[in-house]
């Protein structure tokens, strides 16, 4: 029975780490850009994005389909750039060894 109730502490324990992780990543932001700077995406650490940044003379061109590209690769790395950086936390949280499930971020 002692380790049942060793194991639901230890239950316990992550899920208090987990939640301080989650508010964390909330604090932290990632930002980055494409198309040389003319596109920026901030997101938070847990990618919901925060912020687009589009320089005034990618609108001055009129290129339109440029421009959703530039916003659709900006969002894509910022989105990837934060799941790299929650991937890490989950690491620190788990000493590197890999569980058999996703832990909720």
């Amino acid at each position: 029975m002692a380790d049942l109730s060793s194991l639901l502490q230890l239950g316990q324990q992550m899920q208090g780490r987990l939640t301080e992780i989650q508010s964390q990543l909330a604090q932290q932001t990632v930002t980055v850009s494409a198309g040389g700077g003319m596109v920026q995406a901030t997101a938070d650490g847990r990618g919901q994005i925060r912020a687009i940044t589009i320089a005034p003379e990618v609108v001055r061109q009129g290129d339109v389909e440029m421009l959703e590209d530039l916003v659709l690769a900006a969002v894509a790395e910022v989105q990837k750039r934060a799941a790299e950086l929650q991937q890490a936390e989950v690491r620190k949280l788990s000493g590197g060894i890999p569980f058999p499930f996703q832990l909720p971020l």
